[in-house]
């Protein structure tokens, strides 16, 4: 059986980089991220701090490290990542062993 995998991706935004405007720019990533097949959930969250976490959930290892492989390579891509702090950026893969959603 095939497993998902979480995809996670924590950062900080360069300064005078608005949530506004990140979210704009994230949101040009919208059609990519939807036109790969094996694309299950996204969610792009920030916390009190300022550290961000993008998640992506996809429904194998391979279909996240190609994804992963040609994000950089899109057109939206240069904008998104010059408003990312290019030290913050942590990204782990993660095979998901088990799930609680409601019934």
């Amino acid at each position: 059986m095939t497993q998902q995998v979480a995809e996670t991706v924590t950062f900080t935004l360069n300064a005078g980089v608005t949530p506004e405007q990140f979210i704009t720019l994230s949101q040009a990533s919208e059609g990519f991220v939807r036109s790969n097949p094996g694309f299950v959930f996204r969610r792009l969250s920030c916390g009190s701090d300022g550290s961000w976490t993008d998640t992506v959930i996809w429904k194998d290892m391979q279909t996240a490290l190609e994804v992963a492989d040609s994000f950089g390579k899109q057109d939206f891509a240069p904008a998104l990542m010059a408003a990312i702090a290019p030290d913050s950026v942590s990204i782990r893969h993660e095979t998901i062993l088990w799930t609680l959603a409601p019934n």
